[in-house]
């Protein structure tokens, strides 16, 4: 519902024919994909877990938080949720402003096209318009060269707290976990500060396995995770086809040693 390129269901199903058995739908600050992903998990046999991937800044750092096993009608979470999709629009109007300064013209319009809901337009939608007209070869290529912090593309966008995110979250009786952590442009000092404040404020787990780690980043966190007690998460990032580091329930297996997060909302 927010930037994959299938439907809830259609996601469900390619799941189910991918041998998975236990499963989350996480869109960015989205929930209204939940009830037709749960129907279809459903239908195919599958367990489901609410899920949403909330974006955050962290000492100007943007970090996605998943929330996982949540009631998705807290009026708390629900609130938080709207408040951070109210700015994306303007902000991708902005992002459209800033390319056009530099002589790429159209892309706002020609991002709104790739987007079901205005309010949940996100870089990612700029990225397939901007492959599609021939700017990059790629999605990663767009984000490298254009949309990440410090490129001609980015707009800076005042997102939630750490602490706002952990808050919707728990006051929803959900379990919080670092999205993907090796994404993130951080030392490895900032890394452990940001986790010490996670985990101060009730963070649970950390993923582990993802379809954009590699096998260093696996290492790496798995340690992490031990270190903190963490639980681990497992999770493919998949956005669609042709456009996912790996499919669905394709990501690296978890360390045996370490504690799964589903244990937690098992």
């Amino acid at each position: 519902m927010s930037d994959g390129l299938l439907p809830p269901a259609v996601v469900a199903r390619r799941a189910a024919d991918n041998g998975v058995d236990f499963w989350a739908l996480t869109d960015h600050d989205d929930i209204g994909g939940l009830a037709p992903a749960a129907e279809a998990a459903a239908e195919a046999g599958m367990r489901f877990v609410p899920g949403v991937e909330i974006s955050i800044e962290w000492r100007e750092t943007p970090i996605h938080i998943v929330g996982l096993g949540f009631d998705p009608a807290n009026p708390v979470l629900v609130g938080g949720l709207e408040a951070l999709r109210s700015g994306r629009l303007e902000r991708a109007r902005r992002m459209g402003e800033a390319l056009d300064a530099i002589g790429i013209h159209g892309v706002f319009e020609g991002a709104m096209g790739y987007v079901t809901n205005p309010n949940l337009i996100s870089r990612a939608h700029f990225a397939r318009y901007l492959v599609s007209i021939g700017i990059a070869r790629d999605i990663s290529g767009v984000f490298q060269y254009y949309l990440a912090p410090g490129k001609p593309g980015y707009v800076d966008h005042r997102w939630a707290s750490l602490a706002d995110a952990l808050g919707w979250i728990h006051a929803a009786g959900g379990v919080a976990v670092v999205a993907h952590p090796g994404r993130y442009r951080m030392s490895g000092g900032d890394m452990r500060k940001f986790l010490d404040e996670f985990k101060d404020l009730g963070g649970q787990a950390i993923e582990v396995a993802s379809g954009s780690h590699s096998p260093d980043h696996l290492l790496h966190f798995a340690r992490l995770a031990r270190h903190y007690a963490f639980h681990a998460s497992r999770g493919s990032d998949f956005h669609g086809p042709d456009e996912s580091y790996v499919d669905l329930g394709r990501a690296a297996p978890l360390p045996p040693d370490l504690k799964p997060v589903w244990r937690l909302i098992d």
